[in-house]
């Protein structure tokens, strides 16, 4: 197969700047596959790629391709977590997906290799594969090892929730020491089944990747080879043009879906899922929207409760069967559509066929689920009349359905102060608003508040909710993305100090006791907090669609 830079007098100015790079015309002459590598000295979870994208392209020369690594951004929402920098993680999703279309497009690439790892990256490659649709194929760093203390292991969230136990007098602050320079001990996106593995874990349902991507960890010599197999891979997709929208189709984010909910993957996966079916231009009526995931969620059995839900961690589940062993159960139970085709020419069932559970207790079998329902569930109710999202899988059975006086806040931050001078009593429905993807802008994560009130030890006392988001390491009763936002006049800004705010999560209902007749009287009285930003912030927060749509930028 040659490229379009091969032949013609007209390309002679193409292939005379291959050769100031050192290419032969043997090279020239061969498909350009291109590495888009999110590589940074930042981000714990892209440490390593450097290492994935030089395995990849010794794949990609194997099988007869010319590599090429080009940039991605990215940014580490654990270091950007609980400041301004929060801000710009989500918008940074858009900036990757539309930097890889640039990249693409302009060098003429036959074929793709998406390296990233950690929370936006992946999603925002994952949109844009969808978008340009060549062949593509996603390798990523892997997760880091857990933690550990004695027999005690540990996690980001971990290093979070002590921060809350020391503000609240529950630990000193030699232990919160410890446990800062013990929970990360290993490159790799954080241990547990946060936002980062959620979506590299998905992408092996999705059939963009090779069995293994979502689970073996970043240290292992397994990923190398991984990473070696992708490189050659894309090869044969590329050979056979193999392409995005042939593999993620219906089918396949309905699988994504399933698994999202037998995991019990962070909410974040949601915001996601709902953006990369827009770019592959599925139906939002019919297709994919959050009433569909609800009815997912409901027939979709829970089999793993991974960090923060639980005490396994993602090397656990890779050893136990890895994704593999998960999709094949629920094969079994006929929750996914095994026919949907995958990266490999394969059909998911060829893939996973021969794939079994080999540790019960980190996988259960669906004759002995966590629950009959997913990780995920979504609610609804006049203080979310387009829904919003929590993770159930996570939550103390006690808090699942629950009243309370609600507590409002008008940022993050408000809510933060509050709680570390223990101000927040037991029974309280907390209530962040304008962090929501206009109002905040960006719809800020927000794993220090609910750290914050695991850490005092009110995780089975205390609800919260906004129109923002939460880290996929977030436990507890934590609701968000609130739709409509406070910034757009939804009933989450109207809420005051002592109105009850009713939660029930297993019928899916968030709704404020109030009438009807009032909700509209406070919403006509009602002046939004427009908060003054500038640069690419403002044109997002000009831009952006509602978190029920996936905040996705209106087209």
């Amino acid at each position: 197969m040659s490229n379009l830079f091969s032949t013609g007098v007209q390309m002679s100015p193409h292939r005379s700047l291959l050769k100031a790079l050192g290419w032969t015309n043997s090279e020239i002459n061969k498909p350009i596959i291109g590495i888009i590598s999110a590589k940074s000295d930042i981000i714990p979870g892209h440490t390593q790629l450097d290492l994935i994208a030089n395995a990849v392209k010794e794949g990609v020369i194997a099988k007869g391709g010319m590599p090429v690594i080009v940039p991605s951004i990215g940014v580490c929402d654990g270091i950007a977590m609980g400041h301004q920098g929060m801000r710009y993680s989500l918008p940074s999703r858009e900036i990757i997906a539309d930097s890889a279309e640039l990249l693409a497009y302009a060098h003429s690439f036959a074929g793709l290799v998406f390296v990233g790892s950690c929370d936006k990256i992946v999603p925002g490659m994952l949109m844009a594969a969808a978008r340009v649709n060549i062949p593509s194929i996603f390798i990523t760093n892997g997760p880091m090892l857990a933690g550990r203390i004695g027999n005690k292991r540990l996690s980001l969230t971990s290093v979070f929730e002590a921060v809350g136990s020391y503000n609240a007098g529950l630990m000193e602050e030699k232990e919160l020491n410890d446990i800062e320079c013990n929970a990360c001990p290993t490159c790799g996106s954080c241990s547990g089944m946060f936002t980062a593995n959620s979506i590299n874990c998905l992408t092996e349902a999705l059939g963009m990747a090779l069995p293994g991507n979502g689970t073996i960890p970043a240290v292992f010599s397994d990923r190398i080879r991984l990473a070696k197999e992708t490189g050659e891979e894309i090869m044969n997709a590329v050979n056979n043009n193999i392409r995005p929208r042939d593999i993620m189709t219906y089918k396949a984010i309905k699988n994504a879906l399933a698994l999202d909910m037998a995991l019990g993957c962070s909410t974040n996966s949601v915001l996601h899922l709902l953006a990369i079916a827009n770019e592959l231009e599925l139906n939002f009526e019919t297709e994919i929207n959050l009433d569909i995931m609800n009815e997912v969620s409901k027939k979709t059995p829970n089999l793993c409760k991974l960090a923060p839900a639980g005490n396994h961690f993602i090397e656990d589940l890779n050893l136990a069967g890895g994704i593999s062993a998960v999709l094949n159960e629920l094969l079994k139970g006929g929750f996914i559509d095994a026919s949907a085709k995958t990266i490999t020419s394969k059909t998911l069932k060829e893939v996973i066929e021969n794939s079994t559970i080999k540790d019960n207790t980190v996988i259960r079998s669906l004759d002995n689920p966590y629950s009959k329902s997913g990780g995920i569930a979504i609610l609804k109710g006049n203080l979310a009349p387009e829904g919003c999202v929590v993770k159930k899988s996570a939550v103390d059975e006690r808090m699942l359905v629950h009243s309370g006086k609600a507590r409002t806040f008008n940022s993050e931050e408000d809510c933060i102060k509050a709680i570390f001078d223990g101000k927040i009593e037991k029974g309280d429905v907390l209530v962040i608003r304008y962090e929501g993807p206009k109002g905040g802008p960006g719809m800020r994560e927000m794993l220090s508040p609910t750290s914050a009130i695991i850490g005092a030890g009110l995780g089975a006392d205390v609800a919260l909710i906004t129109d923002g988001r939460f880290s996929g390491a977030t436990r507890g009763a934590a609701i968000g993305h609130v739709a409509p936002e406070a910034a757009v006049g939804g009933t989450i800004a109207i809420v005051e100090d002592g109105d009850i705010i009713d939660i029930d999560m297993i019928k899916g209902i968030l709704s404020l006791r109030i009438s009807n007749e009032i909700i509209e009287l406070r919403k006509k009285n009602l002046i939004p907090i427009i908060k003054n930003v500038n640069g690419y912030l403002k044109r997002y927060s000009n831009m952006v669609t509602t978190a029920s749509q996936g905040a996705i930028l209106k087209k």
